[in-house]
């Protein structure tokens, strides 16, 4: 009896000693993070920040507001000409396909009169015309200095026009025969630049005369003006395109602007201005 009852208060000491017993760990409470209640009587609405609400905004939305602002301030629209990129004769081809989808879309289903078509497709040829009158300046000397880029985004453009309907009516035809007339400016000034630089082997070589003979026959000859330049500027076009440039004559070491004279004192190829600037 002794010995159990010896036990028995061991036992009942033992847990009198027990950590779950302890008044230090009875006192001590474990401390929780903090809920951040949202709601509550305060809430009101209220409007998006700015990221949050640029977020909602798709491309055109966000060029249609920073128009506006640019429009309001001129300082800031000529801050943001001076600060963006470049456009690139990719991107720009891009703006060319969305008017041309435009215009696709706005033809009449079935057989309809050359006056309803017209008057329906009127707008978006419009807008496509403008817009390729206005982005070509960006790739013509002395802004663009690099005549594989011209060239590359001429022909694109060639390409283009020659898409627009054709219609019977002259009255009608103005918008098709200005691009074509603007477009063959460009080209002329491209080639002209170009020759000034010694470019006159590369437009051979780069096949770049043939491509503009094919384009003058498909638009019915209303590339007159860039054909013109092509040959007294290059003078071997239509030869083929393996044929050889004609042989240098005497005086190019008299002529500042030769190949021969460029390639003697190292300029070939370098920029040349132009014009007022």
């Amino acid at each position: 009896m002794t010995s159990r009852k010896r036990k028995a208060d061991d036992d009942h000491d033992e847990m009198s000693v027990s950590p779950v017993n302890s008044p230090a760990t009875s006192s001590r409470q474990l401390a929780r993070p903090s809920k951040k209640v949202r709601g509550g009587s305060d809430i009101a609405g209220r409007h998006l920040s700015l990221p949050r609400l640029l977020e909602t905004l798709d491309n055109a939305q966000l060029r249609t507001v920073l128009q506006k602002i640019c429009e309001r301030h001129a300082d800031i629209g000529q801050e943001v000409v001076e600060s963006a990129p470049r456009p690139s004769v990719a991107s720009v081809l891009q703006v060319l396909g969305d008017y041309q989808e435009k215009l696709r879309a706005a033809v009449p289903f079935g057989q309809s009169s050359s006056d309803y078509t017209y008057f329906r497709v009127k707008q978006p040829l419009a807008a496509l015309v403008d817009a390729i009158s206005d982005f070509t300046p960006q790739f013509l000397p002395p802004v663009e200095q690099q005549t594989n880029i011209s060239l590359q985004y001429l022909d694109a453009a060639t390409k283009v026009i020659h898409d627009l309907p054709e219609w019977e009516s002259q009255q009608y035809r103005h918008h098709k025969d200005n691009a074509y007339d603007e477009i063959s400016g460009a080209w002329a000034l491209v080639i002209t630049e170009a020759a000034k630089r010694g470019g006159g082997f590369a437009l051979h070589t780069g096949g770049w005369d043939q491509r503009l003979a094919k384009h003058n026959q498909q638009s019915g000859g209303k590339l007159e003006r860039a054909m013109g330049a092509m040959v007294t500027e290059v003078g071997w076009i239509g030869t083929g395109s393996n044929a050889p440039p004609p042989p240098p004559s005497s005086s190019g070491l008299s002529d500042p602007n030769s190949i021969l004279n460029q390639l003697i004192n190292g300029t070939y190829g370098s920029p040349v201005r132009v014009g007022p600037w």
